[in-house]
């Protein structure tokens, strides 16, 4: 500790989030000192604040400061575009600092103000992303003032960064439910340490252990603890693994969303949010089978909503870090030296991060109505080639000379283009930017229940058919005639080289999955 306090602060932006900054660690005196602002305000440049002086512009200032080795650098520009984050953080890498951090958007736009515990390390993110929309979280969380606010998956990165953004809410009280205790008692202690730095509203943070798979249990916990609000990000999501274990994946987000689903509709939740995917559009693979399937349950559970009750799902794609994404992949194979992998040079995906990603999920809560369908607005698809070559360029290496990039081909339940929504759905803008809303595509009831009832003695025994438990074969098979592209989609790949066979358990013919 002593050893740190020697540590010299470079703070990027003399704004007001960076002044809010140089305050807390002048108050706290115990990660070093400031040593200066750059920015590039020539009104500010020359100045001091607070004592501290004001140097400029950055591009001219930062690769030339005599960095000591445990001096650090602050970037504290929330407003800046990705091309601004890039160009300053070359700078700063060439002025040699041990360190770079960097304060994410989201929190100067959750509550106005900044502390130094919500910075991080700048990763790849901070320059990969588009430009975030400014959402007035503190405002737009106000429907969720005093209410008490369920997050499924909560230990995940879609349920933990909603967790952060919900302390700035006024929620009377947030529970963290997950399956996995080691996730979930690490965003419970992150959230504690940022409302004992200040960060957000003091809501009562309850953690929750438990199995949405368990019906009793889910109807019970929702009965419990009287909870207004549920954001249901919990799911298994790894589209290849996926493939590999098709029961559990159907077990877990079909019928534990279903438990969820029913148990709200009994106690009288007042809002009920699903995370959805772009894999459920057109679905080919089992894990988009699962949520598109959700997103059914949902639309019927809002007809079954009493008075109060709003049931709906917000679509997205892929979120820049997340876990079962890219980001973390490519960083790891760059760190072992390579190769990084690539499924095809002609792959995309639409991407955005997850803090605004989550910022629109809440802000869609508080607007949406029961029963509608809501699609976040991503952009343009990025190649997933061009994504590795920049990060790998992130990393101070050089695409295709330090570090090889390597083909390999999709793999099962993978397609180069991930469709958003369908013709039918005819997305129409809303009053509120990057939020679109579908036309709804309901499945015939009878259909649902039927499909339903054959899934169910798959994923969970039932005497007199122990002969269906588990089948992932028949699991296949009933989804196979339930949906067409899923069907297309293992006839177009069973002949292809990485797919693999599997052996039925029943008369040893052969299946794709």
């Amino acid at each position: 500790m002593l050893q740190k306090s020697e540590s010299n602060l470079y703070i990027i932006g003399a704004g007001f989030a960076g002044q809010m900054i140089a305050q807390d660690i002048s108050r706290k005196k115990v990660f070093g000192k400031v040593a200066a602002f750059l920015d590039d305000d020539k009104s500010l440049v020359g100045t001091e604040i607070e004592g501290v002086p004001v140097l400029g512009p950055i591009a001219s200032v930062a690769p030339v400061i005599k960095c000591g080795p445990l001096d650090e650098a602050i970037i504290a520009i929330p407003s800046a575009p990705p091309e601004k984050i890039k160009e300053i953080y070359e700078n700063l890498m060439r002025g040699g600092f041990a360190r770079i951090r960097i304060l994410p958007s989201v929190s100067q736009i959750v509550e106005g103000k900044a502390h130094l515990v919500q910075t991080r390390d700048i990763d790849p993110l901070d320059i990969l992303g588009r430009t975030p929309i400014i959402i007035p979280l503190h405002e737009s969380l106000k429907y969720l003032r005093g209410k008490r606010v369920m997050i499924t998956g909560a230990g995940g990165s879609i349920g933990s960064e909603l967790a952060r953004q919900l302390l700035s809410g006024g929620a009377e009280r947030l529970y963290l439910f997950g399956h996995g205790e080691n996730s979930i008692v690490n965003i419970y202690r992150e959230l504690i340490v940022l409302q004992n730095e200040g960060v957000g509203e003091k809501a009562t943070v309850v953690p929750i252990i438990g199995d949405m798979k368990d019906r009793e249990y889910v109807r019970y916990i929702v009965e419990r603890t009287r909870v207004d609000v549920i954001f249901h990000c919990a799911a298994y999501k790894h589209v290849p693994m996926m493939e590999e274990n098709p029961v559990a994946v159907i077990e877990n987000n079909v019928f534990g969303t279903k438990n969820l689903l029913d148990a709200s509709v009994e106690s009288g939740v007042s809002k009920f949010v699903l995370i959805s995917t772009d894999k459920a559009v057109g679905p080919v693979s089992v894990y988009g089978v699962s949520k598109m399937l959700s997103e059914k349950l949902v639309l019927r559970s809002a007809k079954k909503a009493r008075d109060g009750q709003s049931f709906m799902f917000v679509r997205f794609g892929n979120v820049l870090g997340s876990r079962g994404s890219i980001l973390p992949l490519f960083q790891s194979q760059i760190k072992a030296g390579g190769p990084v992998t690539v499924t095809d040079p002609e792959m995309e995906r639409f991407f955005m991060t997850i803090p605004e990603a989550c910022s629109l999920v809440l802000e869609a809560g508080g607007v949406g109505m029961n029963g509608k369908s809501y699609l976040l607005d991503m952009g343009e698809p990025i190649k997933i080639l061009d994504m590795a070559e920049q990060i790998i360029k992130f990393s101070g290496h050089e695409p295709g000379k330090d570090i090889e990039i390597k083909i390999i081909g999709a793999r099962e339940g993978e397609r180069n283009h991930e469709p958003l929504w369908l013709d039918e759905e005819n997305p129409q803008k809303t009053e509120w930017e990057k939020i679109l809303i579908l036309r709804n595509i309901e499945m015939d009831e009878g259909a649902l229940e039927k499909l339903l009832s054959e899934l169910e003695p798959i994923c969970f025994f039932r005497e007199g058919m122990r002969e269906k438990f588990r089948n992932r074969d028949e699991l296949i098979r009933i989804l196979r005639a339930a949906f067409k592209t899923l069907d297309e989609f293992y006839e177009q790949t069973k002949d292809k080289a990485q797919s693999r066979s599997i052996s039925s358990s029943g008369d040893g013919e052969k299946i794709t999955l």
